[in-house]
């Protein structure tokens, strides 16, 4: 291909609003350009990278038996009502309606449409395992779109969906999948990290989330320094841990804990505030926030204040759920809640702090002024290491008053303990011990196994072979096509453009004639003929440019290796070529003769050396 028969629109200024390198190189390089706000074009370069990104993760899929197909980005809205997910998704879901006032979403996941085509063709257990997979695009109204093509509103995912009749069948899969994903992120050159997940609104049980550490990363992630246990801090747990004096006090509490009594805090709502006025540390206070939970399917017959509550179906064939539901959640004072676990805790769609006309509703005092004792109008959940404070301060349920001497057991108790804790760097392993550490990562694939969360509702059913009905296990497993490629150049670029890896370049040579005419054009239109018969992707950069504007916007497109061919090097008994491999800092010369099959051998090593590598 030649330059000038292309259209690759290079700039040298960096976009106003790109911050990371991924954003500024697709740019510049001419990859892509902005329509609107978190909307983006790619032009010719970039979409060479994006279709060969894509034939990684078609070529992975279909080693593991996932089958392509090719569904409708628009679905018709009764399929996300029949799941319950119409009302639950929120705003980032983008719903249409046709000339005839019909509702449809464009698709920002597809569960809901794969489990309807599934159930229109499935009767018999014979039919499973089944999965089934698309790469297509897909639609989340983000609030704030940002570092172009990292987080868009309109992007392309790979998502699949396998069908099984057991938790074993779903296992191997499940296991089948990350091992397919590894290879698609080995392939590309890319460093990922693997962590444990929550599964958010996608619901099911396991999941697994594929990483790359980035400094604008959305998601903190926790490592153990002695292992390898490593989580996404949604999901990440740790040993308790007590300060040496509360650990003291839990040990000889039912010798020496005062009794309970009430002091007087005026105008003292924070714990900062509390620590100043008492002299003292946040981990002997007991936090307490009032938190409304929305959609909860967790049991709460025997609860406090719940034994009035009516119970919902969102939609036919949906678990009961309580619409809005009230709790208080207890941690100590020097920790945080963990609102993810909150809601996987309470089974809720989503969790939030109650507003202050509702927690002084429930509590009887302003905020600031809750804690657990006698607190009985709504459930008390508390997290594990309130159940080691025997002498503690705690909100007395009155304005500017406090409990001290507060103990866990003898005054107060909890209507469930679970970890709510947020994980942060220095706390201990759960599975060593181990100091724990953090690190800010991005998210490019996610496996989930959902086990009945769509199948259920949307009656999704098989006969087993003694003819008896049943619903498959499902799991769902996402890679974001867009964030993937802007990743491998956030890893592979310097401070003059991209280098990309051999199996994502758009061209794998980049021919550079000195200047286009004469011997030099000859040389050059010879040696790209023998390329392109080598199988080698070659572009000729046949501008009439001067030859620093050429190798600067070779450098910038990161096209792996440049032949330079110029009338100095022509002359003589053995015509000879500049090569240079983009991340090398030396050029080597060559024979003109050769050069082509010296290339070629290089292009074919290193995409054997990142194929190999996912094997």
């Amino acid at each position: 291909m030649k330059f000038s028969q292309t259209f690759i629109p290079t700039l040298r200024e960096v976009p106003a609003d790109a911050v990371i390198a991924s954003h500024r190189l697709m740019f510049r390089s001419g990859m892509i350009r902005k329509l609107a706000n978190g909307l983006f074009a790619y032009l010719p370069l970039g979409l060479r990278s994006f279709r060969k990104l894509e034939q990684i993760i078609r070529e992975e899929m279909n080693a593991i038996g996932s089958l392509e197909i090719k569904p409708p980005v628009v679905v018709p809205a009764e399929l996300w009502q029949e799941s319950g997910r119409w009302d639950a998704y929120g705003d980032a879901l983008l719903r249409v309606k046709n000339r005839l006032g019909a509702d449809f979403v464009v698709s920002p996941t597809a569960e809901e449409a794969f489990t309807s085509l599934v159930r229109d063709e499935l009767s018999s257990y014979r039919q499973l395992p089944l999965s089934l997979y698309q790469i297509n695009t897909k639609y989340r109204d983000e609030i704030r779109p940002r570092y172009g093509v990292m987080r868009g509103r309109e992007f392309v995912m790979k998502d699949a969906y396998s069908f099984h009749t057991g938790d074993a069948s779903l296992d191997e899969h499940y296991q089948a999948m990350g091992r397919a994903y590894r290879r698609i992120f080995n392939r590309c050159g890319l460093s990922v990290i693997s962590v444990q997940a929550d599964s958010g609104a996608m619901g099911g049980s396991g999941s697994e989330e594929f990483m790359v550490e980035s400094e604008i990363g959305d998601n903190t992630l926790i490592f153990c320094k002695n292992c390898d246990y490593a989580a996404n801090v949604e999901k990440a747990g740790c040993k308790p841990d007590f300060s040496p004096r509360m650990d003291a006090l839990a040990r000889s509490a039912a010798a020496g804990t005062p009794p309970l009594s009430k002091i007087d805090t005026p105008e003292v709502r924070t714990i900062e505030e509390l620590c100043a006025f008492l002299k003292t540390g946040a981990e002997t206070f007991i936090k307490t926030l009032i938190y409304r939970a929305v959609n909860v399917e967790l049991d709460l017959s025997a609860a406090p204040g719940c034994s009035g509550l009516k119970k919902e179906r969102p939609a036919p064939g949906a678990p009961e759920v309580y619409p809005e539901v009230f709790f208080a959640a207890a941690i100590r004072g020097d920790l945080d809640v963990n609102e993810t676990k909150l809601a996987a805790v309470l089974k809720a769609s989503e969790v939030n702090l109650a507003a202050d006309s509702d927690v002084e509703r429930l509590t009887g005092a302003p905020v600031g002024f809750a804690g657990p004792v006698g607190l009985s109008r709504i459930p008390v959940l508390i997290d594990h290491s309130v159940t080691a404070m025997n002498d503690a301060f705690t909100g007395a349920l009155e304005k500017d008053r406090h409990y001290q001497h507060a103990a866990y057991g003898r005054d107060f108790g909890a209507w469930l303990i679970a970890d709510i804790r947020t994980v942060r760097a220095g706390d201990r392993c759960p599975l060593c011990g181990g100091e724990l550490y953090e690190k800010k990562g991005n998210e490019l694939g996610h496996i989930f196994k959902l086990g009945l969360k769509y199948s259920k509702p949307m009656k999704l059913s098989y006969l087993d072979e003694k003819g008896e009905s049943h619903t498959p296990l499902m799991g769902c497993y996402g890679i974001g096509v867009d964030r993937v490629l802007a990743s491998i150049i956030e890893e592979h670029h310097d401070d003059n453009g991209i280098i990309w890896p051999m199996t994502t370049a758009p061209y794998q040579v980049v021919v550079i004639p000195i200047k286009y005419e004469g011997a030099v054009k000859d040389a050059a239109d010879t040696l790209c003929a023998e390329l392109e018969k080598e199988g080698v992707e070659v572009l000729l950069d046949d501008r009439n440019e001067r030859p620093g504007v050429k190798f600067n916007d070779a450098d910038l497109m990161g096209i792996p290796l440049r032949a330079v061919i110029g009338e100095k090097n022509l002359s003589g008994g053995s015509p000879r070529v500049e090569i240079k491999a983009r991340a090398a800092k030396e050029n080597r010369l060559v024979e003109l003769a050769r050069a082509a099959l010296d290339l070629a051998g290089q292009v074919r090593q290193e995409l054997e050396i990142l194929n190999g590598a996912s094997s």
